[in-house]
């Protein structure tokens, strides 16, 4: 078993392109279910989790494909960053 905190201490790796994309900053938990539903990680470019949750990644359970020893890897297959808008321009 791993606690929400363990979760958090965590970084998330999008296995399709190595990506770091940061640690745990919440958890969804479906109440009824009694389930974890998503974890989610800052986007890029927020400061100590503010200025909004618009570019946060939302990282669904059935995107975790492995929960390791310090990190969890996901599937991530349609992630845009900053840095892939700046090359394509």
């Amino acid at each position: 078993m791993i606690s929400t905190s363990d979760l958090r201490q965590k970084e998330i790796i999008n296995i399709v392109d190595g990506r770091r994309l940061g640690f745990v900053s919440d958890i969804e938990v479906n109440l009824e279910k009694g389930r974890i539903e998503a974890l989610i990680v800052p986007g890029p470019g927020k400061f100590l989790n503010f200025f909004g949750k618009e570019n946060d990644f939302v990282i669904t359970w059935h995107e975790i494909k492995k929960i390791g020893m310090d990190v969890i890897l996901v599937e991530l297959k349609d992630v845009i960053l900053p840095a892939d808008l700046e090359e394509n321009e």
